[in-house]
């Protein structure tokens, strides 16, 4: 099984490498928003049958609901443009930056999870919740995690892309070892058992000494401001702290419903949502950060 796993994460890491440093971010060509509102789709179908949504058309309708908005969010410039023609408004492009403004709901749900996950993970486990409000926390994080890690792409570049998905790698892997050899006290064993104090503090400090060792790097080498790198070290963190709650968020879903895993698709890893879990709740956070610090690599 972990041999499987390997095999199985080392050709999804090489194909996700592959789509963040070749493809275009233009919006009429096969670029890298569509890649992942592919991968984005995959898991929204898996979770349609984690929210208990069982007829074929109404899992279709949700889909869509998630296509629509993110083609207009991709094509938000374009459409400010063909406005400011029609109407000889000109001004209106300058509201293409308000996007960065929707980067909050998602970061103070994901904070507010990671709480009561903290706080009453029994309670978690025990909350029901109407199939629609399932649907849309579904709707709502799955479009988030699509928009801003295809703004990170686009605005930040594949450097920056590339790193926030190696930080969330990093950390799974080191909690899951440090976990394995020095895990004696449980996380959240009433969600997800395997998960320890000590897993979770390897992947912090594994977090921190790769943001160390990423931005000093390129602080040497562009004359980066140094005292931003506390900052981003800061960032780095957090964000592998709110990824771990992530995972336990989905865990608490998949628990409501009696599933192991959100589906088959991945050999040795379940479905899609079992591997973009940490990646749906940490990438908000991460872009807030990235924004509010003003780094430009």
């Amino acid at each position: 099984m972990l041999l499987k796993r390997i095999i199985t994460a080392l050709v999804l890491a090489s194909l996700i490498a592959l789509a963040v440093f070749t493809l275009p971010t233009e919006s009429f060509s096969f670029n890298f928003s569509l890649v992942i509102g592919l991968v984005t789709l995959l898991g929204a179908w898996e979770w349609t049958n984690l929210a208990g949504v069982t007829s074929p058309i109404k899992r279709v309708l949700f889909l869509l609901a998630l296509i629509l908005p993110m083609s207009g969010l991709h094509f938000w410039t374009q459409i400010l443009e063909l406005i400011a023609q029609a109407t000889d408004w000109p001004d209106v492009r300058d509201y293409s930056g308000v996007l960065e403004w929707l980067v909050i709901p998602p970061v103070l749900f994901w904070i507010l999870v990671m709480i009561l996950i903290r706080n009453a993970p029994t309670g978690m486990l025990n909350l029901k919740m109407k199939t629609r409000y399932k649907v849309f926390i579904g709707w709502f994080v799955l479009l988030s995690a699509w928009m801003f890690l295809s703004r990170l792409r686009a605005f930040y570049g594949p450097e920056m892309t590339m790193y926030f998905l190696v930080l969330i790698w990093a950390a799974d892997v080191a909690a899951y070892f440090t976990g394995k050899k020095w895990g004696k006290t449980k996380l959240a064993p009433e969600i997800s058992p395997g998960k320890t104090v000590a897993g979770m503090s390897g992947a912090l400090i594994v977090g921190a000494i790769f943001a160390a060792s990423f931005i000093g790097y390129y602080g040497y080498q562009d004359g980066f401001i140094w005292a931003r790198i506390f900052d981003f070290v800061l960032l780095s963190v957090l964000t592998v702290l709110i990824s771990i709650y992530g995972d336990l968020f989905i865990s608490v879903v998949k628990r409501q419903c009696g599933a192991k895993d959100s589906g088959t698709l991945l050999p040795g890893h379940g479905g899609v949502l079992d591997r973009i879990d940490s990646l749906i709740a940490a990438i908000p956070f991460f872009y807030a950060g990235i924004v509010l610090i003003g780094l430009d690599l």
